[in-house]
């Protein structure tokens, strides 16, 4: 059982206020935090007390501190990834392969010589990157591609002869026609097709039309960032979500996504694969986001939590990762479990025991606890605790 110290990111779209004050720093902060990073991920792993970095004491110990079924199945490595995310500005339209997808690509791209940090660089790894993303604010997210009749509505809506070429391939062929034909377009097509849109969606917005007013107004937003940028129509076909604080989604391999606004405790599958399909300045690999994106259209469904040991648990259908929202009283509870955890405290102030002794964690930090270690805990205090679903 140890604490972590671990790392922010920095992005032009992180708060200045979220993490800093998580983190019990001055707030504002001249630079904007953007992810806080809790576990072994190469890129950015978490350090012990001692010095050494998480991925250095599981590469050491892989079995006591993971378990065997852990190392059998993901390999001497701690299969997930625990971040707070706080975005004040969107991120860039992104979608993850497959484990299957990813391998391939990371092998193919090594056998290139494609060095890991080349701008152009696709595969960073060769595993999946599923995700969750639990709200702690109201959460703003653009999330898989809703129902196609929909999508035809809300384009033909905004009556512009710029969008026929789009609508036609739609009504078509279905997304599968109409995505790559935006991506495809040469760039003067690109940018008077997303300056018309921009213009047409601040109209509905001025104008109150409570249809797809919210979709409008975050595609005339994007269009202000990002002027030019095909994202800015493709969001369009996408759902728009807004998370309640505790609610959470859960995007899966190919499903095409960009989080808007709002804080959360985003788990995933560790990797660091992304292939961006817009509303970016990055590398866009096209033929690689075709052959990931998964077209399917419909809902995406709102993931709300379910009792299960040590607190209120958000079921996914992924082995590599876990989440529990852990509410502590001044009573002693029970949290071990068979597999490595992660543990978050978000507010009060919690004691973990075990048999080596306590460990305090404070508003902001964070404790890896290795597997099967007999743990105990108090509060009062709020955690969030990821391990495996291997059972």
């Amino acid at each position: 059982m140890w604490q972590l110290t671990s790392a922010v990111r920095f992005y032009p779209w992180g708060s200045r206020t979220v993490i800093p004050e998580l983190l019990g720093q001055p707030s504002p902060s001249e630079l904007p935090h953007a992810e806080l990073w809790m576990g072994a991920h190469p890129d950015e792993p978490s350090l012990l007390a001692d010095g050494r970095s998480l991925d250095r004491a599981i590469a050491e110990e892989p079995v006591r501190l993971l378990s065997a079924p852990v190392v059998e199945r993901f390999g001497a490595r701690l299969p997930f990834l625990m971040k707070v995310l706080a975005a004040d500005a969107p991120l860039s339209l992104q979608a993850h392969p497959t484990m299957e997808q990813a391998a391939a690509g990371f092998a193919a791209e090594e056998a290139a010589g494609v060095p890991h940090d080349d701008p152009s660089r696709t595969f960073k790894d060769p595993w999946h990157k599923p995700e969750l993303l639990l709200a702690l604010t109201t959460f703003e997210a653009l999330c898989g591609f809703r129902p196609v009749e929909e999508s035809l509505h809300c384009l033909a809506k905004l009556q512009l002869p710029e969008l026929k070429p789009t609508i036609a391939a739609l009504a078509r062929g279905g997304l599968r026609a109409a995505i790559p034909q935006l991506l495809a377009l040469s760039g003067r097509r690109r940018s008077s097709l997303v300056a018309a849109v921009a213009e047409a969606a601040a109209r509905f917005v001025t104008a109150h039309d409570p249809e797809f007013i919210n979709t409008y107004r975050w595609a005339a937003t994007l269009a202000e960032t990002y002027p030019g940028d095909p994202g800015v129509v493709i969001s369009l076909m996408c759902n728009h979500l807004k998370l309640a604080p505790g609610e959470a989604v859960f995007l899966p391999a190919g499903n095409l996504h960009a989080y808007l606004s709002g804080a959360g405790v985003e788990v995933m599958a560790s990797s660091d694969n992304v292939l961006r399909g817009g509303l970016t300045a990055k590398h866009v690999d096209l033929a690689a986001l075709i052959e990931v994106l998964d077209f399917k259209d419909g809902r995406v469904p709102v993931i709300h939590p379910v009792l299960g040991p040590g607190g209120l648990r958000y079921p996914v259908p992924v082995e590599d990762f876990d989440l529990t929202h852990v509410q502590l009283d001044e009573q002693s509870g029970t949290l071990t479990t068979r597999g490595p955890q992660v543990l978050l405290c978000t507010d009060g102030r919690a004691v973990l025991a075990a048999a080596d002794g306590e460990l305090v964690l404070e508003k902001g930090q964070s404790a890896f606890v290795s597997a099967g270690e007999p743990i105990s805990a108090r509060g009062p205090a709020v955690l969030y605790r990821t391990t495996t679903q291997l059972r």
